[in-house]
């Protein structure tokens, strides 16, 4: 991974996202006779920074409605190029038992192009006939947090400024359309099936980390290899121990801990990677679940610019190459590069030249703590690129790989100057699994199904990517 210079400031907000657990999944049965709902509708906001679009949940039907079930769509017109977040500010069913993702309408028209749809995790229970769900206090921004137009979208209502029923939204129960009309040709169409069923076939890694240290052949003869060499990144000077790269069990999975280390010096400075050795990946699915940290485990003095990552990348030919690509979630917990405090960003490059430095890449940021296990996803297809955290969308992006990739984690210090105490201090960085599927775009509920199926048949590793691609 190349060293990373200053990147451009603009301010973000944190978004409040829902995870995707790895429970196993079932299917849903399509709506039954006396399950109806409708929705209520409020704007929040009609500024420029972001949408606030309020709901209810109404059983209008003659029988109990479960929640898992039921479906939203709100639906807008797209700024030229950009992403979106969805966040929760406040709902009485709690804000961990909401989901939020965003679409693409198969038949884009002049006021809707995109869809933000909103669902249920078991723990929002049910509604009784005549009950609603209360208030769910919604929004969603674009993820580089520049401004967005609500005039020209199609569910939008700039006088709805109090909760009434709303028909420019849709709902389903099952898979079945029960309320509102969609843009002309845009149903959402009746799935008797989980959505989340992740497809049947494909060559793909999958790798639980169940070693018992990073001298288990297995991991070698899994492909992997657990860098001793020097270089960069980092601190010049500083040593790439692969010691330090443990695995212990917690609960029923087996984790990896990169753990990197400082007292201050070059010579006291420990970093971690971890890498296929084959450069084999391109277009398809990469998903991991990773612990990042805020703060040292030993208790020594915080503050260090260090980076924690997972990343696709492939080598630099030459000066501006055009074959190059690299593709990253990196974490800075205590900022960085300009930065003065935590921050994730997602990084698509195109190429770059070290010396003297000039980059063209593409980069999407959160400035806000992100300590504790995160689902990462990154999806690569011949039309783009696209990241997502904890089941949310997080970046998109265009420049697309001409060459395969290695798979790559590392936790590595940018520099001493963030902290500068001799005090000795560790960080760890942890990961409980990865994932690629070759050729296929799997959404994060999918991957989650597809890491449980592995599990649930006791498959701790596979490997059918071939060596070529």
């Amino acid at each position: 991974m190349n060293v990373r210079r200053v990147r451009m400031r603009a301010a973000l907000a944190a978004a409040l996202v829902t995870g995707v657990g790895c429970a196993t999944l079932t299917a849903l049965p399509a709506a039954a006779a006396g399950e109806q709902v409708k929705v209520q509708y409020r704007q929040s906001s009609t500024g420029g920074d972001q949408a606030e679009p309020w709901f209810k949940v109404v059983n209008t039907g003659s029988a109990s409605v479960t929640l898992g079930q039921v479906k939203i769509r709100y639906y807008f017109k797209a700024e030229a190029g950009a992403s979106y977040t969805f966040a929760c500010s406040w709902a009485v069913k709690g804000c961990a038992n909401i989901t939020g993702t965003f679409g693409t309408l198969a038949n884009p028209t002049a006021t809707a192009d995109r869809y933000l749809e909103i669902g249920f995790t078991a723990g929002a229970g049910s509604l009784a006939p005549g009950a609603d769900t209360g208030d769910m206090q919604l929004r969603f921004y674009r993820s580089n947090w520049q401004s967005l137009v609500q005039g020209d979208d199609y569910s939008f209502g700039p006088t709805q400024t109090a909760y009434g029923d709303w028909t420019k939204v849709t709902a389903t129960v099952g898979g079945t359309l029960v309320w509102g009309t969609a843009p002309a040709g845009n149903d959402p169409d009746p799935d008797p099936t989980d959505p989340t069923d992740p497809p049947t076939g494909g060559a793909a890694l999958f790798d639980d980390f169940n070693y018992s240290s990073h001298t288990d052949p297995a991991i070698s003869a899994h492909g992997w290899s657990v860098r001793s060499n020097s270089g960069g990144p980092g601190v010049p000077g500083a040593t790439w121990a692969p010691e330090n790269v443990t695995f212990a069990m917690e609960g029923t999975n087996s984790v990896m801990n990169l753990e990197t280390s400082t007292a201050g010096t070059p010579q006291s400075t420990e970093m971690t990677e971890v890498l296929t050795r084959a450069m084999k990946f391109k277009n398809g699915t990469y998903a991991a679940r990773v612990r990042f940290s805020d703060a040292p485990k030993s208790g020594g003095p915080d503050g260090d610019r260090l980076v924690q990552t997972f990343f696709t990348i492939n080598d630099l030919t030459a000066p501006m190459a055009d074959d190059y690509a690299e593709y990253d979630f990196e974490y800075l917990p205590n900022g960085g590069w300009g930065e003065p405090s935590n921050i994730l960003y997602s990084t698509s490059w195109e190429t770059y030249r070290p010396d003297p430095w000039e980059a063209v890449n593409q980069h999407s940021e959160v400035r806000a703590s992100y300590a504790g296990w995160h689902d990462l996803v990154v999806t690569i297809d011949t039309s783009g690129i696209v990241y997502y955290v904890d089941g949310q969308e997080f970046g998109r992006h265009s420049y697309l790989p001409e060459r395969p990739m290695s798979i790559n984690f590392n936790q590595w210090l940018i520099d001493l100057a963030g902290q500068t105490s001799t005090t000795p201090r560790a960080y760890d960085q942890k990961v409980d699994y990865v994932l690629h599927v070759k050729d296929q775009v799997l959404t994060p509920a999918q991957v989650a199904a597809k890491v449980a199926a592995y599990r649930s048949a006791g498959t701790a590793f596979e490997d059918t990517v071939p060596g070529g691609q």
